[in-house]
């Protein structure tokens, strides 16, 4: 199925979207990956979307990538006696770990950890944000507080902590049994929350065993302090403004956006942005103007993809908000401003013979009349470095295992052909001449470029760069064995 737009829209599924009918309408409409939350529902409900999703991917002859949302850890404070209490401006408020019902004045806060790590002048965030409470005192057991904002503090209320890295594993028990189901389940893609060190995805990484692919989640400022390290040992990028939005003033959340996605590109990682981008449509089957324009920005600034949450699982209106996405991003893709853009950010990098090969193609792809650049891909690495460049022509590839193309669905501006194993490099230019066509991207008076690597099926061999005719028999006459 065909894309009018490079940027890959990821899309949600809930209570709104369980169904085939609507996991179809919604892959129709633009959806390329679709998020599995693991904060809701059961594994057997996990399990049922999953079946569903790949029964799609099978009636619309397309790839579709699934990508599972580690929940993380979960901070929350106890039970009021009352249901609820107000705080108030300036008053004194305790957190501890007493098993009792809380009252105006404190509150149960099940989390040892929490206390371990605080110091006087450390600011705790309640109920997202609303709440914003002083550390002027702590122990191994307390926090004495005074309440910067006040506001409702009622039941279970969750709980961030911006100022410290916390002393938790990104991988709570849920996460571990959740993780370990959904690679059997077969989703390529593990979202991973929480993520405050580079070791938290060493140890999701040795947990999936290479079954998924990882994308760490940069909620917390200690991600932000620590992404090169997260960056380095992930497979990809969620930029998750939510919480970040929560822990830092929210004036800080653009630019950190703005610099992530640069450095995932740089790095040649998928990179999403999520959060918020079209909420109201929650409710309305049209968005707000900021929310049209926040889609746009995260566009032009070269994301992978972007992302619906609640708009597509629990909404009135999911296929609206996709068609939304779609659209979207095809105007932006369409103005000069975006190639402008686009390729003033283009970061050079020619360290290995892959990376000049691809340089090269995006380089004869935009100075000729080229139609497509089809890279033969065994990991994706190839793809990927492929994406890097935003090449102004679409990038076809072409590889023999599902699994990459499905992981690939992720990736800027690439259409996954599946193909059988190859042995000689003029079956792999024919193979691609049909692709090209089959796809509508060339006619067979056209060119395109490919990218291979000999000895095929080895990864990280891409050696070779061919400029070939879309007409197969000009192919046959031409090309050497």
């Amino acid at each position: 199925m065909r894309r009018l737009r490079s940027v890959k829209i990821v899309a949600t599924l809930g209570p709104a979207s369980s169904t085939y009918e609507m996991i179809r309408g919604l892959h129709e409409a633009g959806a390329d990956v679709f998020r599995l939350n693991m904060s809701h529902g059961s594994h057997d409900e996990i399990a049922e979307r999953h079946a569903i999703i790949r029964q799609v991917e099978k009636d619309c002859d397309s790839t579709i990538g699934i990508l599972a949302d580690l929940q993380g850890p979960k901070l929350r404070v106890g039970v009021f006696a009352n249901g609820e209490e107000e705080l108030v401006e300036g008053a004194s408020f305790r957190l501890d770990l007493a098993d009792e019902e809380g009252t105006a004045t404190r509150v149960t806060l099940p989390h040892s950890e929490i206390f371990a790590a605080l110091e006087p002048g450390a600011h705790l965030l309640v109920n997202d944000g609303k709440i914003r409470l002083k550390v002027e005192t702590c122990g191994a057991d307390f926090a004495d507080c005074t309440v910067i904002t006040g506001g409702t503090i009622s039941n279970r209320k969750g709980v961030n902590v911006p100022d410290v890295v916390l002393p938790l594993a990104a991988l709570s028990d849920k996460d571990r049994e959740d993780l370990e189901f959904v690679s059997e389940l077969g989703v390529d893609w593990l979202a991973l929350s929480f993520v405050q060190r580079a070791q938290d995805v060493i140890e999701a990484r040795e947990l999936c065993k290479g079954r998924a692919a990882i994308l760490s989640k940069i909620e917390k400022p200690a991600g932000v302090k620590a992404f090169e390290e997260i960056l380095e040992v992930s497979d990809g990028i969620m930029v998750a403004r939510g919480d970040l939005g929560v822990e830092l003033p929210v004036q800080n959340v653009p630019p950190i956006q703005k610099r992530l996605i640069r450095r995932c590109r740089s790095a040649a990682k998928p990179v999403i942005v999520a959060t918020q981008m079209l909420e109201s449509m929650i409710e309305s089957p049209m968005p707000t103007r900021a929310e049209v324009s926040d889609v746009a920005t995260a566009i032009y600034e070269g994301s992978d993809a972007i992302m619906l949450s609640a708009e597509s699982a629990a909404g009135d209106y999911p296929i609206e908000a996709v068609t939304t996405m779609n659209n979207v991003a095809i105007e932006v893709e369409s103005d000069p401003t975006y190639t402008e853009i686009i390729e003033a950010s283009r970061t050079a990098k020619r360290q290995t013979v892959a990376d000049g090969i691809v340089a090269a193609a995006r380089e004869i792809a935009e100075t000729t009349d080229i139609k497509a650049i089809c890279c033969f891909t065994s990991s994706g690495t190839t793809a990927l470095l492929t994406a890097r460049e935003r090449p102004r022509v679409p990038i076809i590839a072409m590889t023999s295992s599902v699994r990459t193309a499905r992981r690939l669905a992720l990736t800027w501006g690439t259409e996954c052909v599946l193909t059988g194993e190859l042995e000689r490099f003029k079956q792999a230019v024919v193979n691609a001449a049909r692709a090209a066509r089959a796809g509508k991207y060339a006619e067979p008076t056209d060119q395109i470029l490919v990218t291979a690597g000999v000895p095929f099926n080895t990864p990280g061999t891409t050696n070779i760069l061919r400029v070939a005719p879309c007409d197969e028999r000009l192919i046959y006459n031409t090309d050497p064995e």
